[in-house]
């Protein structure tokens, strides 16, 4: 493995670690919301952890919009985007992205999940929001450095998904 391929493992793999105790104690803390099987109900809460995970993608279209508005990028076809901003640009594109496979996984999720363990879906959301400020930041240092945040949104998404999909396969 190259360097650069290490720091990227080792912050692959200490994201995933990161969420995943992350994950279980914020499951563990949070408490059991009194909504029992009622699907719409639980539809109703998972939306609202949606609403919730969407705070970093807002902050970064924000962020966006002001660095395009103070510079010359203000009309994009001049592609006069400094470094930062392309930055930026990414990691709000990357955040669509995850956003979307999140809200769809914690939908599914939240119809299936037992009663005691709902709180999971706010879980995942407290820490998609942790995850995606750790992605910005570390992409800022340097880009390499993006992988824990990267990692711990991912893997937690492909969890979700597997979830649901494992549920699916055994209740059918």
């Amino acid at each position: 493995m190259t360097r650069e391929q290490k720091i990227v493992a080792v912050g692959a793999g200490s994201g995933v670690a990161l969420m995943v105790a992350a994950v279980w104690v914020l499951t563990v803390i949070l408490p059991v919301p009194g909504i029992g099987e009622d699907v719409s109900a639980r539809l109703a809460y998972a939306f609202g952890a949606n609403v919730f995970a969407l705070i970093a993608f807002f902050v970064m279209i924000m962020m966006v919009g002001n660095e395009r508005f103070f510079s010359d990028a203000i009309d994009p076809t001049r592609h006069a985007e400094n470094r930062v901003m392309e930055i930026n640009g990414r990691v709000a594109d990357n955040t669509l992205q995850q956003n979307f496979v999140f809200a769809i996984a914690t939908l599914a999720a939240s119809t299936i999940v037992p009663s005691p363990y709902l709180q999971v879906v706010w879980a995942c959301a407290i820490w998609f929001v942790i995850a995606r400020f750790a992605f910005w930041v570390g992409y800022r240092i340097y880009p390499l450095y993006r992988a824990p945040g990267m990692a711990g949104t991912a893997y937690m998404n492909l969890g979700l998904i597997l979830y649901v999909l494992y549920h699916l396969a055994t209740h059918l």
